[in-house]
């Protein structure tokens, strides 16, 4: 499995692909299927993201640091799962 992250500050996307991930052309080639199982795994867990992987999440001052742990752990748990 590879991923692709794109940050700009606090804005943040994951993406399933392989490369680089520099324009729409470079984005569509991303797993969304394993995009929503991640999702999914996120929210079963209480972490919710944006749905769609074309989408950025952001951190905020409203995020505390065991908000920002609570969500690493989740996304942990879920890339053992998904790996598996």
């Amino acid at each position: 499995m590879k991923v692709t992250i794109n940050r700009v500050g606090s804005m943040i996307t994951l993406f399933f692909t392989p490369g680089p991930v520099v324009d729409y052309a470079s984005a569509k080639t991303s797993d969304t299927a394993l995009f929503a199982r991640f999702f999914h795994g996120l929210l079963a867990r209480g972490v919710y993201i944006p749905p769609a992987q074309f989408e950025s999440a952001f951190v905020s001052l409203a995020h505390t640091e065991g908000d920002i742990e609570a969500t690493v752990r989740a996304a942990a748990a879920i890339f053992r799962e998904l790996r598996a």
